[in-house]
């Protein structure tokens, strides 16, 4: 194999894979990147068998070929090179780099060697929809997840397609958070819905390497497949049933308040300076007040209590929030208000654009003690 290619190409190439590399002591071949020629283009592979991402880069073919090598290795030289362009060469299980000034010579592994990039088998049926449309949806949700060896569900993001419409949900049991895309913004040839949990891990890759332009979304009974221009990650589904959440989603509520989300993220990040180890703040609405009283008392600082004017109807309460939670909330919303919809101290309290929006954060109260 012999390949001239741009620095930059190279780069973003090998920064897009690198994600998918993992430390394996039993298949030390996981830390490579696989680079061969592809219909005329250049493509670098990287697995950890649980995520495969492919990126496709332009670069001049000399010679058609393939090696694996150790990926760290090779974008680290490649992130220190000054010359533009350089000069790849494959000759007895070895790559030797080039430029004007500068050569090295990395031991590698024959293509034979490197594990299979699984396929999906049914190619026929397909959902289309813009890349920033659904990394918008996906980044308002994926906060909410998180990772949970007893609960292997609720340690991904649900993509429950309705033919009519796709949600997107996250939960870690504490907060949920689901955002809906209509029909209109996408196309699909599936013929019924289903449910599907994403990984945590490709959710993330998702939002770090899904560049502008349409995403095509391929589905197997037991993987998923996002192709992008020149890239494609490819993942194992997580197995199991989604928690069925919908039967906590408040229907009413005791007390609606409308509040400029900005002063409320102000709010939040000052008091919560006082906060205790469970990263307790309090919100108090008092009967007859037209302003919430965000409140944090520590034993060994101090205490201290913000103040924001509101537009509220229904009961007085006091309710306990873990602050980090309520804020990775507030950051989810671009609106100018935000309206809390709050049931006691014991039942969850729903966050939503005042507007008739598809996107709602739920957060569960702390008991107190």
């Amino acid at each position: 194999m012999k390949l001239v290619i741009l620095k930059k190409n190279l780069k973003d190439g090998l920064s897009a894979v690198e994600r998918a590399t993992a430390e394996n002591s039993n298949l030390p071949i996981l830390k490579n990147v696989l680079i061969k020629t592809y219909n005329n283009k250049i493509q670098l592979s990287s697995t950890n068998l649980e995520l495969a991402i492919t990126k496709l880069v332009s670069g001049k073919i000399v010679e058609n070929g393939s090696i694996t090598v150790p990926l760290g290795t090779l974008l680290s030289i490649t992130n220190n090179i000054n010359d533009e362009r350089i000069n790849l060469e494959v000759e007895n299980n070895t790559l030797t780099l080039k430029t004007d000034n500068y050569q090295a010579v990395i031991q590698g592994l024959p293509e034979e060697e490197f594990p299979i990039i699984p396929r999906i088998e049914n190619n026929k049926n397909f959902l289309k929809i813009n890349s920033l449309l659904f990394k918008d949806a996906l980044l308002k949700v994926i906060n909410a997840a998180q990772l949970s060896e007893i609960r292997p569900e609720i340690s991904g993001v649900l993509l429950d397609f309705q033919v009519t419409n796709l949600k997107l949900v996250a939960t870690d049991s504490f907060r949920l958070a689901e955002n809906t895309i209509t029909e209109n913004n996408f196309e699909s040839t599936f013929p019924r819905g289903f449910k599907i949990i994403i990984p945590l891990k490709t959710s993330q890759e998702i939002l770090r390497t899904i560049s502008e332009g349409p995403l095509t979304l391929f589905i197997d009974p037991n993987q998923i497949l996002f192709k992008n221009d020149s890239l494609e990650i490819i993942s194992r589904l997580i197995d199991g049933s989604y928690p069925d959440y919908e039967q906590i989603i408040p229907k009413d509520f005791e007390t609606e308040m409308t509040i400029e989300r900005e002063h409320l993220v102000n709010a939040v990040k000052l008091v919560s300076s006082f906060s205790g180890k469970i990263n307790d703040i309090k919100l108090r609405l008092k009967e007859g007040n037209k302003s919430l009283e965000v409140y944090s008392v520590n034993q060994y600082l101090g205490e201290n209590r913000y103040l924001i004017p509101i537009k509220s109807k229904g009961e007085a309460f006091e309710v306990s929030f873990n602050w980090k939670y309520l804020l990775d909330g507030l950051r989810n919303f671009s609106s100018q208000e935000i309206l809390l919809g709050v049931n006691s101290d014991t039942r969850p309290t729903v966050m939503k654009n005042p507007e008739r929006t598809p996107y709602f954060y739920i957060i569960m109260p702390i008991k107190s003690s």
